[in-house]
């Protein structure tokens, strides 16, 4: 398995000692317990008010600036500070760097939000979810066979959350893979699980001559009409309704590229292979296909990696019991098994994505 240099080197090899590894099982068994103090000094304000403050604050300062009894800042405070994400010294509290990082780094906030509403209930079925191959904790919203089929039901604060997490990690990478795929020439482009389609929006404002087909979901499609209505260039989009699991249904022909977003890790290697087996029988001898995901293991920085490989259990408990983010050389077997080759990779795309372009072999 091959990984990228920063991931290698603390990934191989030990980096702890006996002191810090005993500390960090402790971190994992109080997990919870972790996750739902540091939030909600996110969402008290606790953290915020320390950060405004340079001097610090005392135990009544920071209860009175949150709303709360002395007694509920005091055992969030001492939980937070045996966390690391504040210091105390001279009667008075501090933010630390970590407090700040949770505070401030929107991947942080965004990861965190993501958590809270979709994954942490659901999360405690998890062993269930690996017996079954079903994704069990899903019911916590409800009875569909996996949580696509239900976004548009999602209560609304969970949906809000479901879609920003979805939105920061891709459009950091829109507009360099923009440049990649109308690189060549592009008039006519298949979106395979466009959901809300705003990387058909960033394809019409990128290239006022193309046409941009999104093939998803007949549910996904009426969330994107909505999402695209009164755009500039909205006309130039056009749904294609298909339920992607079903081996009978063909991809539509005639595109001289066909994209995929944040779509392939939505599935299993089997299913995978089967959606690009049809989509390569669709494709004509210049047709592109490009891929674009955030393998884990083509990560310049380790957090990167550890985020990754963290969200690939949403997949399994919430999403559908049975995908995850992808090691790029496990897609790159499922392109091959396919009838495709990978003819150019494009790597260090937004926060960390990768771009397979792809070709009948």
């Amino acid at each position: 398995m091959n990984l990228f240099p920063d991931l290698a080197q603390r990934y191989t090899q030990e980096q702890l000692t006996a002191g810090a590894a005993q500390r960090l099982a402790q971190e994992i068994a109080f997990g919870p317990v972790v996750f739902q103090v540091s939030r909600l000094m996110v969402k008290t304000g606790i953290l915020e008010h320390l950060n405004n403050t340079p001097e610090g604050a005392t135990l009544d300062e920071a209860a009175e600036a949150a709303g709360l009894s002395s007694y509920a800042a005091q055992v969030l405070l001492e939980s937070s500070l045996s966390i690391g994400t504040v210091l105390f010294q001279n009667g008075r509290y501090t933010i630390s760097k970590a407090g700040w990082f949770l505070l401030k780094d929107k991947m942080a906030r965004v990861n965190m939000d993501f958590v809270q509403e979709i994954c942490y209930q659901g999360l405690f079925d998890l062993e269930a979810t690996l017996l079954s191959g079903k994704p069990e904790g899903l019911k916590v919203f409800g009875n569909w066979p996996t949580i696509y089929e239900g976004l548009s039901q999602l209560p609304e604060s969970a949906r809000e959350k479901w879609l920003a997490f979805d939105h920061y990690y891709s459009d950091s990478s829109f507009p360099q893979a923009l440049n990649v795929v109308f690189s060549r020439p592009v008039k006519k482009l298949l979106d395979v699980g466009g959901n809300t389609g705003r990387w058909a929006l960033q394809c019409l404002a990128h290239n006022p001559g193309v046409e941009v087909t999104i093939m998803d979901l007949p549910q996904q499609l009426g969330l994107m009409r909505e999402a695209v209505k009164g755009r500039p260039g909205a006309e130039r989009i056009h749904g294609h309704p298909a339920n992607l699991l079903d081996d009978n249904v063909p991809f539509p022909q005639g595109f001289d590229a066909i994209w995929m977003s944040q779509f392939l890790d939505c599935f299993s290697e089997a299913e995978v292979t089967g959606i690009l087996r049809r989509a390569a029988a669709s494709m004509g001898a210049d047709t592109d296909l490009y891929i674009m995901e955030p393998f884990w293991d083509r990560q310049q920085y380790e957090t990167a990696a550890y985020c990754l490989t963290q969200t690939s259990l949403y997949f399994t408990a919430m999403a559908n019991g049975n995908s995850k983010i992808y090691h790029s050389e496990d897609m790159a077997r499922c392109v091959a098994s396919a009838g495709l080759t990978v003819a150019e990779t494009f790597d260090g795309l937004g926060l960390g994505h990768s771009i397979f372009r792809c070709r009948k072999a």
